[in-house]
């Protein structure tokens, strides 16, 4: 009965340690924090759904005009326009305006939708509007 009496001491104990333990961990993390931890990192909102509060700031976003030709050019034309890599027109040279002059507007413009040689289609400027690229190639024709 000694050694029964032993191994049920044994197992009495773990059985409350484990308790013990189980306890203190539940504690340490209460149910916000856990479904903080696995909450969903983003939502898909649909324009016009007013359960999103993302959507309505994107619409505003999204509302507030176009870019201006400069805006465009720094932001995203300059990384290779501003030193001619690849051979990009520089900013800053007559080739902008000597190119303009040769193939006219329409022609420039078609090539920056579509991409030409090392330029691919919209530059680096995939968001932005053609009205918006085409005030970029104006801008960089007439030189800032």
């Amino acid at each position: 009965m000694n050694k029964f009496a032993a191994n049920a001491v044994k197992a009495l104990a773990a059985l409350g340690l484990g308790l013990a333990l189980t306890s203190t961990v539940q504690a340490a993390t209460s149910d916000e924090a856990i479904i903080e931890r696995i909450k969903p990192v983003g939502e898909v909102c649909i324009q016009g759904d007013e359960s999103c509060g993302g959507a309505a700031a994107a619409a505003t976003a999204s509302t507030g005009g176009a870019r201006s030709g400069e805006e465009i050019y720094n932001g995203k034309c300059a990384a290779c326009h501003g030193s001619g890599v690849l051979g990009a027109p520089k900013f800053g040279t007559s080739e902008m305006a000597d190119r303009l002059a040769e193939k006219g507007l329409d022609t420039l413009l078609s090539n920056a939708l579509n991409g030409i040689n090392s330029m691919p289609p919209r530059g680096t400027c995939a968001d932005c509007s053609d009205d918006e690229i085409k005030s970029a190639i104006e801008y960089m024709a007439n030189g800032g």
